[in-house]
């Protein structure tokens, strides 16, 4: 099923349901989640648009994608969802989610790990791109929310 620009980036993971302004899952903010049905697909294809922006910086600096075709066929393969109509580069995200903590190789889904980083486990490579995310997403949260009190 082809993913358009204005696909829910919902996870199944909301922690907004808990208090926080930002959620743990998808990195919408609160107000976006709780309006969501009744944006425009413009109005949500902007907000994944800074998602996808987000995952781009935290993930370009420690993978390359060395072959976006086998990328999206061994993730089809998987069965693994992901939003086909964003930067191949996003997709690792869903990737490494999929895969929880079992051993993967990236090599084998047209993905390398970049040198300085090659001597992470991937549990932590992944530990460390979603706590970067995170800070990204609340840093642009408080940046937000202090321009519009």
């Amino acid at each position: 099923m082809r993913r358009t620009r204005s696909a829910t980036p919902c996870i199944g993971i909301c922690s907004t349901t808990f208090g926080d302004d930002v959620c743990k899952g998808c990195r919408r903010f609160s107000h976006e989640i709780i309006s969501w049905p009744k944006y425009s697909d413009d109005e949500r294809a902007i907000v994944n648009s800074r998602i996808e922006q987000f995952k781009i910086k935290v993930l370009q600096e420690k993978f390359s994608i060395i072959d976006p075709d086998v990328f999206h066929s061994k993730l089809s393969e998987h069965s693994i969802k992901f939003n086909d109509s964003m930067e191949p580069i996003t997709w690792l995200f869903d990737l490494l989610r999929a895969s929880g903590k079992q051993e993967l190789n990236l090599e084998d889904f047209g993905v390398q790990v970049l040198p300085q980083y090659a001597h992470y486990p991937l549990p932590d490579l992944n530990q460390l791109m979603n706590t970067e995310f995170s800070e990204l997403s609340e840093a642009y949260f408080n940046r937000f929310h202090n321009l519009s009190i």
